[in-house]
């Protein structure tokens, strides 16, 4: 039997991604579900002295110590304006666990190959150079976040 090569979890045969849409702001993201831990509601960050502007500090989930990015400040968006539908979604890339804040948790999205046009990358906006590509999901398009990118970039 033939062996199938994945390509971001996805069999080649298939060749089908799964995204969590969030909102940051008045934007659409997905975030890949292969690097989704987990999704907690907002609770207590401890501010840590000397870190980079978007990073909001450590959170204590169930004893493991986990570093919280702002997304929008990363994104060079303004600031998170916290609300009960604000969440932060851990985020486990390789050995590395980090949590990052987003405005509200959507849904979680299946999108074939074809529905993925790929980007290619500027230095001019922020937010562009962590846009792996653009995916279209039931008439709305999603921007699809390079979140290994995002969050290994110091």
């Amino acid at each position: 039997m033939e062996e199938l090569k994945t390509i971001d979890g996805a069999e080649q045969g298939s060749l089908t991604f799964q995204y969590i849409v969030v909102n940051i702001g008045n934007e659409q993201y997905g975030i890949n579900i292969q690097y989704v831990d987990n999704i907690v509601r907002n609770q207590r960050i401890t501010r840590v002295p000397k870190t980079q502007t978007y990073y909001k500090g450590v959170i204590n989930l169930r004893g493991e110590i986990i570093p919280v990015m702002s997304i929008r400040l990363k994104l060079g968006q303004p600031d998170d304006n916290f609300t009960d539908k604000t969440r932060i979604i851990i985020i486990k890339v390789d050995n590395a666990t980090i949590g990052v804040i987003v405005d509200q948790v959507k849904e979680v999205v299946t999108l074939e190959a074809g529905d993925i046009e790929k980007m290619t990358r500027s230095t001019s906006d922020a937010a562009a150079n962590y846009i792996s590509g653009i995916g279209k999901s039931k008439g709305e398009l999603i921007s699809l976040l390079d979140i290994v990118d995002l969050i290994e970039e110091g």
